[in-house]
C-alpha cells in the first residue's frame, strides 16, 4: 500500500470530514439530532404529506471505492484487476406516484446511473457496489426503472398502519388483503427482503450481502423486468408469487417477451411469529424457477475437449432450459438497536448464471446496532459474513479457461468466495447521511491463487 494509492481517498474523505464537522455543528445547535429518544427528525430534505393523492421524492446515492495491489499469480480477461486502482458510482432516481383511491395506485420512477465501479464491475461474484451497472458500455441517458399499477383486495374490515414510501402509497393496509401488481419493477423489491441487509444506499454495498447471491433472480443488466406478482398478507405470514420476463441472453439489456419460452417464476413463504416479547421475527422461504436460453457448463467443457481452446457456454444455449434454485431468509430483533440477519441459497449449477451474478451457493450472517446508547439514534453500524460457491461444472468451466459474464481468470484453483463488510452510516442533518465502509475478500473470483483484497468506500447518499 503506497503513499499514491493513499493519496486516491485525499478528496473524498475531505468531504467526508467536513460532512461529519457540520454535522457536530448542527447537532450541537439542536438542529441535527432528537433532544430525546422519543422525538422523530425529518429524514428527508424535504416534507413529504401523509394525506396528498400524488407522491414525488427523489435519492441520489454516490460510492468511491479503491482498493490497493494485491497477490494474483495470473489473471485473466474478467479478472479483478490486481493493480491499486478506484472508482466511483452514482445513482440518481426521480419517484413519482399518484393514489387513484385509497386501494388503487401508479407508480412511475426515472433513473440515472453513472460513473462505474472498480474493475468495471469484473472479478468478483460477491462484487462491492450494488450500485453499480453489470455492463459498463450502457450509455447514461435516464430511463425508465420502474412503471406499475398497484391494487389492494380488502380481505377484512380491521387495519393497520402503514409507512408511506415511493413504492406504495397506502398509511393504512387491510390486516388481510390481496396485493396484485403488473408492471416494470425489480424483483428485488418485493422477494428476499431483510431489513438487516437489503438497501445497498444505507446499510451494506455488497451484490450478496443486500441480496440472495445464489437467487438468480430475472432482471435485465440494469436489475428490472417486466411482470407480474400477487401478495397475500395476514397479521402473521404472508405469501407472495411472482412472473417475470427473462433477459435474451446472459446479462442482456433487452428482455424476452415471448413467455411460452422465457419466463421466471418466483414463490416466496414469509412467517412472522413472536419468538421473543415485544420483538420482531422473520422467516422467509423462497423457490424460484427460470426458463430461458441457457448454456450448459458440462456441455460447453465437453465440446471444446481436443480442440485446445477454451469452453465457450455461448455454443451450448438452448431455448426453454430450465434453471431454479431455493433461498431462505431470517431477521430477529434482540434489543430496541441490535438485529440479527442471515440468508442461505442454492441453485442447481448446471446451467449459466444468467441475470444476477456467478454465485450457486450462499451462506450470510449479519447484524447492525443502532447509535441511541451514544445519542446518535438514526446512525448505523454493520457487520456481515458472506460466503459464496460455485457448483463443480461451474469450477471446471472456469479452470479451462471459460468466460462467465463476470468471471474468468484464464485458469482456476477453486475456493470459497468469503467476504466481511463492516459500515457505519452517520445522520448529518435531514436527509443527508455519510457512511465508510470496508470489505475483505478472500479468494476473489473463488481463486485461491489471487487475494486477499481490501476495499474501503466512502459513501454520500441524500433522501430527497
Amino acid at each position: 500500500m503506497n503513499l499514491r494509492w493513499l493519496l486516491k481517498f485525499r478528496l473524498p474523505v475531505t468531504l467526508l470530514v467536513l460532512a461529519l464537522l457540520c454535522s457536530t455543528t448542527l447537532a450541537q445547535s439542536g438542529e441535527s439530532e432528537e433532544p430525546n429518544s422519543e422525538s422523530n427528525p425529518p429524514v428527508t430534505l424535504f416534507p413529504h404529506s401523509e394525506t396528498s393523492r400524488f407522491w414525488v421524492s427523489g435519492q441520489m446515492n454516490f460510492i468511491f471505492q479503491a482498493h490497493p495491489e494485491f497477490p494474483s499469480k495470473y489473471s485473466g480477461t474478467n479478472s479483478l484487476r490486481s493493480f491499486g486502482q478506484s472508482a466511483t458510482s452514482r445513482v440518481l432516481t426521480l419517484y413519482t406516484g399518484w393514489q387513484i383511491t385509497p386501494s388503487d395506485e401508479l407508480l412511475f420512477d426515472m433513473e440515472e446511473a453513472g460513473g462505474r465501479g472498480i474493475s468495471d464491475g469484473l472479478g468478483l461474484a460477491g462484487f462491492t457496489n450494488l450500485d453499480v451497472v453489470r455492463n459498463p458500455t450502457l450509455g447514461k441517458a435516464p430511463y425508465m426503472a420502474r412503471v406499475m399499477y398497484h391494487h389492494i383486495f380488502a380481505l377484512s374490515g380491521e387495519h393497520i398502519a402503514a409507512e408511506r414510501n415511493p413504492l406504495s402509497l397506502a398509511t393504512q393496509l387491510p390486516a388481510r388483503r390481496l396485493e396484485f401488481r403488473i408492471g416494470k419493477f425489480s424483483a428485488a423489491d418485493y422477494f428476499d427482503l431483510n431489513s438487516v441487509a437489503s438497501d445497498s444506499h444505507l446499510q451494506f454495498m455488497n451484490w450478496t450481502v443486500d441480496n440472495n447471491g445464489a437467487y438468480d433472480y430475472a432482471a435485465n443488466t440494469r436489475g428490472y423486468t417486466y411482470g407480474a406478482i400477487l401478495d397475500y398478507e395476514e397479521r402473521n405470514w404472508g405469501v407472495r408469487f411472482g412472473e417475470m420476463l427473462m433477459p435474451k441472453v446472459a446479462n442482456g439489456e433487452n428482455l424476452d417477451a415471448e413467455v411460452a419460452r422465457a419466463r421466471a417464476e418466483n414463490v416466496e413463504f414469509e412467517l412472522r411469529p413472536r419468538l421473543l416479547k415485544d420483538r420482531k421475527t422473520a422467516f422467509r422461504a423462497l423457490s424460484y424457477v427460470n426458463h430461458g436460453n441457457m448454456g450448459d457448463y458440462r456441455q460447453a467443457i465437453a465440446l471444446a475437449q481436443g480442440t485446445g481452446a477454451p469452453p465457450v457456454i455461448e455454443n451450448t444455449r438452448r431455448q426453454g432450459t430450465i434453471k431454479y434454485g431455493f433461498g431462505f431468509n431470517a431477521e430477529q430483533e434482540l434489543t430496541r438497536d441490535l438485529r440479527l440477519g442471515a440468508r442461505w441459497g442454492w441453485n442447481e449449477g448446471r446451467h449459466e448464471s444468467f441475470a444476477y451474478t456467478e454465485v450457486d451457493s450462499t451462506v450470510e450472517l449479519c447484524a447492525d446496532y443502532t447509535g441511541r446508547s451514544w445519542k446518535r439514534s438514526l446512525d448505523k453500524v454493520g457487520l456481515a459474513f458472506v460466503s459464496n460457491g460455485i457448483s463443480k461444472d461451474h469450477q471446471e468451466y472456469l479452470r479451462f479457461g471459460g468466460l462467465g459474464f463476470l468471471l474468468g481468470d484464464g485458469n482456476l484453483n477453486y475456493g470459497r468466495e468469503n467476504i466481511v463488510e463492516f459500515y457505519y452510516t452517520a445522520h448529518l442533518w435531514r436527509g443527508i447521511f455519510a457512511s465508510f465502509d470496508l470489505q475483505h475478500i478472500n479468494n476473489p473470483g473463488y481463486n485461491r491463487d489471487r487475494g486477499p483484497v481490501l476495499v474501503p468506500a466512502l459513501r454520500l447518499h441524500l433522501d430527497l
